[in-house]
């Protein structure tokens, strides 16, 4: 099933000058997974620099932001990401074609997005980019969502998702209490919005027990 994912990704890329793929889900539901995989695989089809990665985490707001602000106690939500950013950066990497492209990339280690960590180069074909809020129906998100050839949306159950996020809370820092404190009241509230967009998809891809499956 992952090679015909791949298969239709590398067509995406073959239609235009530079297509754009969004790969969507909630917190915890595989996005990273299935996107490391997809940019893996391709680059072993088409050669080095053939696709690019701009993830929407990079667009986090700073924690020095979400402080003046007063949204840090609830980062990840919509509104605590440079959603204006993200869509002109989006329409820049299809226009500039012939140039590097510098994108910001994250670090989970410092939860902090770091700038121009990423670049696409002018060899991509296909440009990969993963985020929550790719098909909310909202004001700059909608303005992204018009930059993306197609968006996958990854779901998994619930059980293994908040399974997932909590460890990766405890990995990066947070005490067991405090990280399954953090999915309960914030990862979850988000998971309950996101959820909601999968029928904007054009494609839902399950990731279960049994391993991955299209849905839609």
């Amino acid at each position: 099933m992952l090679e015909s994912l791949a298969a239709d990704a590398v067509a995406l890329g073959e239609r235009v000058p530079r297509a754009v793929l969004g790969i969507a889900g909630c917190p915890g539901a595989g996005k990273s997974t299935l996107v490391q995989w997809l940019l893996e695989r391709i680059g072993q089809l088409r050669g080095a620099g053939w696709v690019a990665h701009v993830p929407m985490d990079g667009f986090h707001l700073a924690d020095d932001q979400l402080r003046r602000l007063g949204r840090l106690g609830r980062k990840g939500a919509p509104d605590t990401f440079d959603a204006a950013g993200y869509a002109r950066l989006l329409d820049r990497v299809r226009e500039d074609t012939d140039i590097d492209v510098y994108v910001p990339g994250f670090d989970r280690t410092l939860e902090q997005p770091l700038a121009a960590a990423l670049v696409v180069h002018p060899t991509a074909r296909l440009v990969i980019t993963e985020g929550n809020y790719l098909l909310l129906g909202t004001a700059d998100w909608v303005r992204a969502r018009q930059a993306m050839d197609q968006v996958w949306f990854v779901s998994a159950d619930d059980q293994t998702r908040t399974a997932r996020l909590t460890a990766r809370h405890v990995e990066f820092g947070k005490s067991p209490d405090a990280a399954r404190a953090w999915v309960t009241t914030v990862d979850q509230r988000n998971a309950e919005l996101v959820s909601q967009t999968a029928t904007a998809a054009d494609r839902v891809i399950l990731n279960g027990a049994q391993g991955w499956a299209i849905s839609a």
